[in-house]
């Protein structure tokens, strides 16, 4: 058995910088989102009301996603966010680039490109919840859509906000 000890001096410095470049990916192909993909960990445990629940909600909220031409994890969003739509009935729809960059803005996240996906109540266009940036796995996105409605109705943003699924930052890029 071998030990690895480093001291404090020799931790490496990560600016804000590097930290955020760690965490985006913009992909130009499908192979290439299908890569970063398949490192993301998918939903397997859902809470008792789940279905129920996002059901239920269906005519109270809208998902919102901002999305640009060509843009292939944009495509792959909007094809999971309609077939989930579809499901538990909520209405999805397109926002434009603007929109979505004045929304990040607003909450404090970083422009890192397309798509963004929010949750807000049908009538009530300032409050507003983020269940993805970049695309998803379709499990991953329905427990955000739940933990979205349930903070919009009463649940302590913090106890949601952990248990949302991270967002992946498999963003729009170039083709190659």
């Amino acid at each position: 058995m071998s030990i690895l000890v480093i001291s404090p001096g020799m931790a490496q410095t990560v600016s804000r910088e590097d930290a955020a470049r760690a965490a985006i990916h913009p992909v130009g192909t499908t192979a290439a989102m299908n890569h970063w993909l398949s490192r993301v960990p998918v939903t397997r445990a859902f809470p008792p009301d789940f279905t129920e629940e996002l059901r239920g909600r269906s005519s109270a909220f809208v998902v919102e996603m901002s999305t640009a031409p060509g843009c292939v994890p944009c495509a792959d969003l909007w094809t999971k966010l309609g077939s989930l739509g579809r499901r538990y009935g909520w209405q999805v729809r397109a926002i434009s680039a603007q929109e979505a960059m004045l929304r990040s803005g607003r909450l404090g996240l970083p422009w890192i490109g397309h798509p963004v996906a929010w949750v807000r109540p049908m009538n009530d266009t300032n409050r507003i919840i983020p269940i993805a940036v970049g695309t998803d796995h379709a499990p991953n996105l329905a427990r955000n859509l739940y933990l979205a409605a349930k903070m919009l109705t009463g649940v302590r943003p913090a106890v949601g906000v952990r248990a949302l699924s991270k967002f992946t930052g498999i963003v729009g890029g170039p083709s190659r």
